[in-house]
């Protein structure tokens, strides 16, 4: 049996010095729910730098943009037989988490797909949920939201 030798004592950390009261965490994190930050995420479909590989990173931007209130893009994102000639938002409400519950085709290499998902939501003091399944196809190779039936 071998002896155990004692191991030599770790140097102490340095202490980490306090960061100010003004400077910020790091980026924000995506509405949308995914570990990326939003500018690397849902922000560059907002930008029109990128497009939506899938109906569910479409969703997934969707939500997003009803979450920093991104009229524009909504209206740019949906299908031309089914798009509303124009969109209020309610200032007064928060989307606050997106659960996708699940999808059905949707990827590169389909034409069609539905996210059935919930979203959550606060308007004032009331908190809420929207449970819908959304459909998707594409339109001139983009992915659009079509239209949705409502679960709840």
């Amino acid at each position: 049996m071998s002896r155990r030798t004692k191991r030599p004592a770790r140097p102490a950390r340095p202490a980490r010095p306090a960061r100010p009261a003004a400077e910020s965490p790091g980026p924000k994190a995506c509405p949308c729910g995914l570990s990326a930050a939003y500018a690397e995420c849902c922000g560059r479909y907002h930008a029109g730098t990128a497009a939506a590989p899938t109906a569910e990173a479409l969703m997934r931007s969707r939500f997003s943009a009803f979450a920093v209130q991104d009229g524009p893009y909504l209206l740019r994102t949906w299908h031309p037989d089914t798009r509303p000639a124009r969109l209020d938002l309610d200032p007064g409400m928060r989307w606050t988490r997106l659960e996708i519950l699940g999808t059905t085709d949707g990827s590169a290499f389909h034409s069609t797909g539905t996210v059935t998902f919930r979203a959550h939501y606060t308007h004032g003091a009331e908190a809420g949920s929207l449970h819908e399944q959304s459909r998707f196809s594409r339109v001139e190779g983009s992915w659009v939201y079509l239209d949705a039936v409502f679960a709840d």
